[in-house]
């Protein structure tokens, strides 16, 4: 297994890192096959149409990664075509292949396949886990058909499809219900609550602007929508009850929430701003200001996870990504690496 190996360097309690293939703070050796717990998931999705998914796999400790865990773990398959997200439940990952129309399922520790999910999948966008479920969501722009498809956990097999209203993206679980954002790409202000007891639905109209995130924290679902002039964000209760967070006036076009130790988070352009969770403010300054990789692919993949901010920049889908990492608290620059593929989306903890 060639793995890479990230030198690092300590100061003081901070990890400084440069994690790079082409400088001499790196160096790849082969070693013995490792568990991938402990560490992050970075979703490469590939270009369009080009069967190039690909997940890379970096350590908590930042210290070392390896790219295409999949294709390594599994005789060089290919993975499929956009990955959209990764969904992690049990000891179980489910990666969403967008343009494959399938789901694959590996064990998030080895990574060798279990299954292939495509009974009723049609250009999955979102997934989340409750009750023993799996739901799906789909959305194809082509035929504008949109769903979510129900599946058991137990053993992959279909259960039942819910029509959705307008289109099917992020879709989050929160205190045992399920929550799917009905806007894509800043189009749309509707999200459908469902009630899993009995997968009725409740659409949710947030009341100014359009959505451009939805997440989970704490049993409660969080959106921030925008304008061009403000931006807001609002609080979901577990049983479909909106309330409004704070009205970020004079910040347009706020995205990419995120909420992690209690702080807010969210990007506005290649500016990340931050505020509390409990008191919101509008933030004044931006915590940090982010390369700007190009025209709609500013900050592409955003994530805050244990108090770091992971940022990449696609270059337009014509050269490997770039994650860049921050400190969350004081927004200054960890390191960056090279994600191992095209398109990298996301960054998910698996602990």
């Amino acid at each position: 297994m060639k793995i890479t190996k990230l030198l690092t360097v300590l100061f003081a309690v901070v990890l400084l890192f440069n994690i790079s293939s082409c400088t001499s703070d790196s160096q790849e050796f082969e070693i013995s096959p490792i568990t991938y717990q402990n560490g992050y998931f970075i979703a490469n999705e590939g270009n369009f149409n080009s069967q190039g998914a690909k997940v890379t796999f970096l350590t908590r400790d930042l210290s070392m990664k390896q790219d295409d865990v999949y294709g390594y773990n599994n005789n060089k398959e290919i993975l499929g075509d956009v990955l959209q997200t990764i969904g992690l439940n049990g000891n179980k990952a489910y990666l969403v292949i967008n343009n494959s129309n399938k789901i694959v399922v590996v064990d998030r520790y080895t990574f060798k396949r279990l299954a292939v999910i495509t009974d009723q999948i049609d250009n999955p966008r979102g997934i989340t886990f409750a009750n023993d479920f799996i739901y799906v969501a789909n959305l194809n722009f082509s035929t504008n058909a949109t769903s979510v498809t129900k599946y058991k956990v137990s053993d992959n097999t279909f259960v039942s499809k819910i029509t959705m209203t307008g289109g099917a993206d992020k879709t989050v679980e929160a205190g045992g219900n399920v929550f799917v954002q009905n806007a894509t790409s800043g189009f749309g202000n509707m999200i459908t609550y469902i009630n899993t007891s009995n997968d009725s639905k409740t659409e949710i109209t947030v009341p100014n602007g359009k959505i451009n995130s939805t997440i989970s924290y704490k049993s409660n679902v969080y959106t921030v929508s925008s304008t061009t002039a403000d931006s807001y964000i609002y609080k979901i209760s577990s049983t479909g009850a909106m309330t409004p967070v704070v009205t970020l006036t004079g910040i347009p076009n706020a995205t990419n929430l995120q909420i992690d130790n209690d702080k807010i988070y969210f990007s506005a352009g290649n500016k990340v701003y931050t505020t509390g969770l409990a008191t919101p403010t509008v933030p004044t300054t931006p915590l940090l200001t982010a390369a700007d990789g190009g025209p709609y692919f500013t900050l592409y993949g955003f994530n805050v996870i244990d108090g770091r901010i992971f940022a990449s920049d696609v270059h337009q889908f014509t050269a490997e990504s770039e994650m860049v990492i921050y400190s969350a608290a004081t927004g200054s620059k960890m390191g960056t690496m090279k994600t191992g593929g095209l398109g990298a989306n996301g960054t998910f903890l698996n602990p």
